[in-house]
């Protein structure tokens, strides 16, 4: 009997490989997006039996878009009130005036991939510097009669979150709601001892957005929430790139300064950062908030076209990715980028390179030192292919510039928490705002224009010259672009 058995086992192993690796092929088929991908994975597992199968599952299979799926979906979907300001055709023509039946495709485009409404009756203001940020920020904190919410993904234990500390805990003394929801990673591997405790203390109502005992996985932790949202009463809102950190405020003498610009909002558009915030609250405690505290009736405030953008590895996966393509395509003139990480996928590349082929003017704008060091290589190491085809890219001089835009023939803006690269466009949960803005965007235009002149062209010659470790360096950091 058991010499039968041993006899057989060969067989029944062969079989399970052969199931297996059928079933593995079968998911590789139907699930990857790019075809050299999954024929990779698929001689991956028919050549190595059973270890195949297993690397496979280890590493081939998208658990991160499934597990924010699966957890956000456990949270119902929050719509702000109705507004009467959902953008009209008159409306978009009085903005854009000329170029009106030109943007139209664009507006199109983004409804489509959002599925969110492009209101009108905005005020956008740009608030470069922590200085400015933070002080209008913590006036609107002070200002504040009935709720504060606040997410970001760093809250810094110094002078930074001390005055968000201290505005809070006011707040709180008024008996204004207030509701504050940081990162479980930046609130912890940014900042020893985490300000965390000290927020709970001081009365203010704090969570942590999943939050992870293993503190190996802290530094490239998937599924962060990076979002940066400030609303004081339903009616001024704020965002943009800035963390809550002292290294923002440049005259504070920080030993490691980051310049970034932030926003301040208000009109309709400010319902679409609150539901943002109400959302992940809602995930993270259950709580759901509603009502005319969290959700006033919104009037008109200025000429600004704009909606909010949620982005992340859920429903939302890919928004960002796809609307910056969309404003590649629709550009005519100019494309101005400023953006703190620069690894963009081959379909960005492609967009990138197809603008500037049509002869629109392609900048990018990068920190010549960037505080993540391997990012910067494998930056580096797939930068050719950007200006192989005329783009132009430039290096800013410190302080570390972490500022986020994008700016299209001086009238589309995009801004808010997302970088270009694999994390904030695949992996994490982001916030953006777009606007038709003709005032902002020239604004916003002529601060990325003086950060070139400031900056140092990068060109093709200087990536040739590089020596040999360099490019191999380079070369690999890229190999590892996907998870950086």
């Amino acid at each position: 009997m058991w010499r039968e058995l041993a006899e057989l086992w060969p067989h029944v192993l062969f079989v399970m490989q052969t199931a297996l690796a059928i079933a593995a092929t079968c998911h590789a088929a139907t699930r990857k997006r790019e075809v050299r991908a999954a024929i990779g994975w698929i001689g991956v597992i028919w050549l190595s039996p059973f270890v195949g199968v297993a690397l496979y599952l280890m590493f081939g299979v998208n658990r991160i878009q499934r597990r924010a799926q699966e957890t956000r979906g456990r949270t119902p979907r929050i719509a702000p009130p109705d507004h009467e300001s959902v953008c009209r055709i008159e409306q978009l023509a009085v903005v854009a005036g000329d170029e009106h039946e030109r943007i139209q495709p664009l507006v199109r485009y983004v409804d489509r991939v959002t599925d969110v409404p492009l209101l009108a009756g905005n005020r956008i203001e740009a608030l470069c510097g922590g200085e400015a940020a933070y002080g209008a920020m913590i006036r609107a904190i002070d200002e504040a009669e009935h709720s504060v919410t606040l997410s970001t993904f760093i809250f810094e234990r110094d002078q930074g979150g001390q005055m968000f500390l201290e505005a809070l805990q006011r707040a709180v003394a008024r008996k204004i709601e207030v509701r504050v929801l940081v990162d479980a990673v930046g609130s912890r591997w940014f900042s020893w001892p985490s300000i965390y405790r000290r927020l709970k203390r001081a009365g203010v109502r704090t969570r942590r957005f999943l939050p992870s005992r293993l503190p190996w996985r802290l530094p490239y932790a998937n599924l962060r929430n990076h979002r940066k949202v400030l609303v004081c009463d339903g009616r001024i809102g704020f965002t943009g790139g800035m963390n809550i950190r002292q290294e923002h405020l440049l005259e504070s003498g920080a030993k490691h300064p980051v310049q970034d610009v932030h926003f301040r909002l208000t009109g309709p558009v400010v319902a679409h950062l609150q539901k943002a915030f109400v959302e992940d609250w809602e995930f993270t405690t259950g709580e759901h908030l509603s009502g005319e505290a969290w959700f006033p009736a919104l009037a008109p405030e200025g000429e600004a076209l704009a909606r909010g953008i949620a982005d992340g590895p859920d429903e939302n996966f890919e928004r960002a990715r796809l609307i910056f393509e969309g404003g590649l395509a629709c550009a005519q003139r100019s494309v101005h980028i400023a953006t703190p990480y620069f690894l963009p996928d081959q379909a960005l590349i492609s967009s990138l390179s197809t603008a500037a082929l049509r002869g629109v003017e392609v900048k990018i704008v990068l920190p010549l030192h960037n505080n993540h060091k391997v990012v910067h290589w494998a930056s580096l190491g797939q930068m050719w292919q950007v200006l192989q085809w005329g783009c132009k890219v430039y290096f800013s001089p410190p302080p570390f510039d972490h500022t986020k835009l994008m700016v299209v023939d001086g009238l589309w803006s995009v801004f808010g928490s997302t970088n270009w690269d694999p994390r904030s466009l695949r992996l994490n949960f982001e916030f953006n705002v777009e606007c038709y803005d003709r005032r902002l965007a020239t604004e916003l235009t002529e601060l990325i224009e003086t950060k070139i002149a400031a900056a140092t062209p990068v060109r093709r010659a200087d990536l040739d010259a590089r020596s040999y470790a360099q490019v191999l360096r380079d070369g690999v950091a890229r190999l590892a672009s996907p998870y950086l």
